[in-house]
């Protein structure tokens, strides 16, 4: 549903090659469910570029530390690898708690 509203693709208007998305708020991403084994068998992976670089980060490791990385990276996995998906990117906010900085902009909840 992040991904949905990111793109635009909710609004009749919608078009394939504009920015008709919504600024995306998450909070509480340190309360992701997973199922089944992939907290302890999802590995990310990484190249630093050098010979021998490729590192792996577990995501139990990653959801202890940085829970809000493990949010973007599934919504980035889900938009376009474009110039136009970098963009949409940008308008996602996760927070690991229920606290965010946006108050000032009325924010809606929609119930995922």
């Amino acid at each position: 549903r992040v991904a949905t509203f990111l793109r635009g693709k909710h609004k009749p208007t919608f078009t394939a090659h504009l920015d008709m998305g919504d600024n995306v708020i998450v909070v509480n991403a340190s309360r992701v469910k997973l199922t089944g084994q992939k907290l302890d068998k999802k590995v990310y992976l990484y190249h630093t570029g050098y010979m021998g670089g490729q590192r792996e980060t577990p995501l139990k490791k990653l959801m202890e530390k940085r829970p809000e990385e493990v949010v973007m990276r599934a919504v980035k996995g889900m938009l376009p690898k474009t110039r136009l998906g970098r963009k949409q990117l940008t308008n996602l906010r996760v927070y690991a708690g229920a606290e965010h900085p946006h108050a000032a902009q009325q924010p809606q909840v929609i119930e995922l």
